[in-house]
């Protein structure tokens, strides 16, 4: 089965971009991680929360803080597709790095996203 890319997009041919299961997913928990809240009007709650710490002095403390927004916000959001194995992040330098083990449900194999960012 194929799903819809995210973002959308068009792909070479002239299509809409697809991807496989284990791609939306992925699309999907990068969608909750990048979407600040407040972005989505019929549902301003959506998102991990991070981008509000774009202030913030990038310290172990930030760091520990977006652990628990990210963990709850893919909890909530994505709970019936995924299982949460860990969240990690750590702050290196300037960037803030997020590493998520999570595992398809109906599915037995662990999978791994790491992105980064300046908070």
């Amino acid at each position: 089965m194929t799903y819809f890319a995210f973002p959308y997009r068009i792909a070479p041919t002239g299509r809409t971009a697809t991807t496989d299961r284990e791609g939306q997913i992925r699309d999907m928990v990068e969608q909750v991680l990048f979407t600040p809240k407040g972005a989505r009007i019929n549902r301003p709650e959506f998102g991990a929360g991070v981008h509000e710490m774009v202030f913030s002095e990038n310290a172990p403390e930030i760091a520990a803080a977006a652990q628990h927004m990210v963990q709850a916000a893919l909890q909530q959001w994505l709970a019936e597709v995924v299982e949460l194995r860990a969240v990690r992040t750590e702050s290196v330098g300037a960037l803030l790095r997020v590493h998520v083990a999570y595992r398809l449900i109906g599915d037995a194999e662990d999978r791994r996203l790491t992105v980064e960012g300046t908070p």
